[in-house]
């Protein structure tokens, strides 16, 4: 996790995530122009025997497997040997279907290689987890799974390469059984197994290492998923200006539920006004018109009753960003006053009710977003709410990624998506993806996820597009809440955000 007094350890790592496919393709382009396979194999080594040399111990295992991971294993061993260790490689399958590099690798080490079994784990105080890299995609069975379940058993410190053996490196996925490393050594850049979850909670601590891949290969590659943070999005970001004014920074409308559900959207509006929109107005229903006004301040309150007095509200083109969903109420009323929001001119955040209002008949909403062209529309739904309005992605065994549901229904539904969790994912329909992990565990509490629709809506009012608003928004909610810490509930993110907007601008003015 990111911590919230460190908005500058965001530039530690590059924000490109590749798939297995496209690391391979990296690695072509790379021998392609001239750098041996084995140079790359070599660096990678050295850099998994520098961080198992940094952990306390003597003794190492190197799990190794045939591919190119047990390549890397067997330098790590024969740089850990020359370094004075006490260095067994356990090798798991045939030796003799080591190939290329992997078996150059292996004939330079000259010490003992002994058929893997878990006894050859006992005493050791450090096991180099060279078995599986992040190109998993099958089920670990046989012996691989009995090592790997005799690695997370030794009590030993364990370096992964690459991934943690046993994680798929596309989605983050087990595949059965999977290491839990003390520490991950990948190459060149991170892929989205690292941040996706259950991936991200067996890596540990992460590095990256140069290995010789130079970055001009990702203009051949063209990446279309990131690590969420303010290199993804900074340079949009809606810093104001000296002669700035509050009309100049947009204005954010919440659309509020009833009497007895007004909290959500006073949140949302909160988090609007927080996150830099320079007015607020909560839409209020004529019945709860008083409740609202009496607990908002700076937030102003105006009485919209019904789709139709919506539309007429959001004509105004000043109020160019609109919330709907927040304890807004299911049923024919949610539909009608998102429909007409979307046959405005008004960006629009599609949150809770907005959604579930949707379930029988998405096909109503994504119409009417391709509609109005399909910009300027972010939709917010948890696990629960996506499952209702993208279906037929939750039914098809072949959809089994975070990262590609979102990446899916975007593409389906034509709005950007924001998958909610603790790897929150943003979608676009262009393919663009990031992925989020800055968020902590006390984030999950009631509410948060409003303030979250407020802040989107209020930094596509200020003009920021709503793939990069949907992005940021997540961003500086978890920044916000690893602010605040444990015991936090949704009405303290408001008051942790301008802690986290002055170390963001001082960062992004550097």
């Amino acid at each position: 996790m990111i911590a919230a007094d460190s908005v500058e350890a965001m530039t530690d790592f590059a924000i490109e995530l590749l798939t297995t496919d496209e690391m391979a393709e990296a690695d072509r382009l790379t021998i392609a122009g001239g750098v041996p396979g084995m140079a790359l194999m070599e660096a990678a080594g050295i850099a998994v025997a520098d961080a198992a040399g940094a952990l306390q111990g003597t003794r190492v295992v190197v799990v190794a497997g045939p591919g190119n991971n047990g390549g890397d294993g067997f330098v790590a061993a024969r740089h850990l040997a020359e370094r004075g260790y006490a260095v067994r490689v356990s090798f798991v399958g045939a030796r003799d279907k080591l190939k290329g590099d992997a078996a150059v690798a292996a004939t330079r080490w000259s010490g003992p290689v002994d058929a893997a079994s878990p006894e050859q784990l006992k005493g050791c105080d450090i096991i180099v987890d060279a078995l599986f890299g992040a190109g998993l995609d099958r089920e670990v069975t046989g012996g691989a799974r009995t090592m790997i379940e005799a690695i997370n058993a030794s009590g030993a410190k364990i370096v992964a390469v690459d991934l943690p053996s046993g994680i798929n490196g596309s989605n983050g996925a087990v595949m059965g059984v999977a290491v839990k490393a003390n520490n991950t050594v990948t190459f060149f850049r991170r892929k989205p197994g690292h941040l996706l979850l259950p991936g991200r909670s067996h890596c540990g601590s992460l590095t990256v290492a140069d290995i010789g891949i130079p970055a001009k290969v990702l203009d051949a590659i063209k990446p279309h998923t990131f690590a969420n943070g303010p290199a993804l999005w900074g340079a949009l970001f809606p810093v104001p200006q000296a002669d700035g004014h509050k009309y100049a920074r947009g204005h954010a409308v919440v659309v509020s539920g009833g009497l007895s559900t007004t909290g959500a959207a006073r949140l949302a509006a909160r988090g609007a006004l927080r996150a830099g929109a320079g007015l607020v107005t909560i839409a209020s229903p004529t019945d709860a018109l008083a409740v609202n006004a009496a607990a908002s301040l700076a937030v102003m309150v105006r009485p919209v009753d019904g789709a139709a007095a919506l539309a007429e509200f959001l004509g105004d083109r000043r109020r160019n960003a609109v919330v709907l969903g927040p304890g807004g109420g299911v049923g024919e009323i949610m539909r009608e006053q998102v429909l007409a929001a979307l046959a405005s001119a008004a960006a629009v955040v599609l949150d809770a009710d907005a959604l579930t209002s949707f379930a029988e008949t998405p096909e109503a909403l994504f119409d009417a977003i391709t509609k109005r062209g399909g910009g300027g529309v972010v939709l917010t739904p948890h696990e629960g709410e996506f499952y209702t309005l993208f279906k037929s992605l939750t039914v098809s065994p072949q959809v089994n990624s975070k990262l590609e549901k979102a990446r899916l229904a975007a593409h389906e539904s034509g709005a950007v998506v924001l998958l909610k969790g603790a790897d929150t994912v943003v979608a676009a329909p262009d393919g663009r993806a990031s992925i989020s992990d800055n968020a902590p565990p006390w984030l999950a509490t009631a509410g948060a996820g409003d303030v979250l629709a407020g802040m989107i809506a209020a930094l596509m009012a200020q003009g920021m597009p709503p793939f990069e608003a949907a992005s940021a928004a997540v961003w500086l909610h978890g920044e916000a809440a690893a602010a605040f810490g444990p015991g936090l509930i949704a009405e303290d993110l408001t008051e942790a955000l301008p802690g986290v907007y002055r170390r963001l601008f001082t960062a992004l003015a550097s």
